[in-house]
């Protein structure tokens, strides 16, 4: 057990191994899980033989992760490899390199000439479906406050089979929408308003709330798994049952 980090870190992620030093694991990510690992403030365990440090998971894409912390350069890959690395992004917590490779990811879509922007009646047009699914769509600054819908059978129709992947909500007004049992991971929620808004049941595993406003927000039972709240206000928003492991809650008030 050593409490004082090395300089230079040797890593063994999966069975792969790795060397570069703090600087590069610390300074392009600051609030990433790997800066808080190697800040100094916490005792990480090391291989007595080789003195590596073993990481849990596969180190298949941990070349590209290095290699953003290095020069903050979104590698060209697959769509496919992009999702396996998006997890890999997700898990260390490296905010800059989720919205790198999201952007990657949505200017590739308009070179083929696809538009992912929707407007409000784009959104209602579309809603009005059985079942809903938007991939990499652009919502930023989009007001769908009190977005509810009447079904044919008078029943009211709200998102709760709606499908977000990797969506960018940005400044997005959300006031009283229903999301419940959304897939929101990975959502681009900063500075969102979500006042009222019913995300009961939602998955929003490794989403990017900074700055959104939760009053009064229902999140009962929600997987906010490695999602960013920092100094998010959560002391009107129900969490009752939500799952919270590997948040970042850093300034959050509660």
């Amino acid at each position: 057990m050593l409490s004082d980090t090395p300089p230079i870190v040797r890593l063994n992620v999966g069975g792969k191994k790795f060397c570069t030093t703090v600087d590069t694991l610390t300074q392009r990510e600051p609030d990433s899980m790997l800066a808080a690992m190697f800040s100094g403030r916490h005792t990480i365990n090391q291989d007595s033989e080789e003195g590596y440090v073993c990481v849990d998971r596969d180190g298949k894409h941990f070349r590209h992760v290095l290699n953003w912390l290095r020069d903050g350069v979104v590698p060209k890959l697959k769509d496919s490899e992009y999702s396996e690395l998006l997890r890999e992004a997700e898990y260390y917590q490296l905010l800059g390199f989720i919205e790198g490779i999201n952007a990657a990811l949505n200017k590739r879509k308009e070179d083929d000439g696809f538009s992912n922007e929707l407007t409000r009646t784009d959104i209602i047009k579309c809603i009005q479906s059985e079942r809903v699914r938007f991939r990499g769509v652009n919502l930023c600054g989009l007001d769908l406050s009190k977005l509810t819908f009447t079904a044919q059978n008078s029943r009211m129709l709200t998102l709760r089979v709606l499908s977000f992947i990797m969506p960018f909500c940005e400044n997005a007004c959300l006031i009283d929408c229903s999301f419940c049992g959304a897939e929101l991971r990975s959502a681009h929620l900063q500075t969102a308003d979500l006042t009222n808004c019913n995300l009961e049941g939602a998955n929003l595993e490794g989403a990017n709330l900074k700055g959104a406003k939760l009053t009064n927000a229902n999140l009962k039972g929600a997987n906010l798994q490695r999602a960013y709240l920092r100094d998010v206000d959560l002391r009107a928003t129900d969490l009752e049952g939500a799952k919270l492991d590997g948040a970042n809650l850093l300034g959050a008030i509660r």
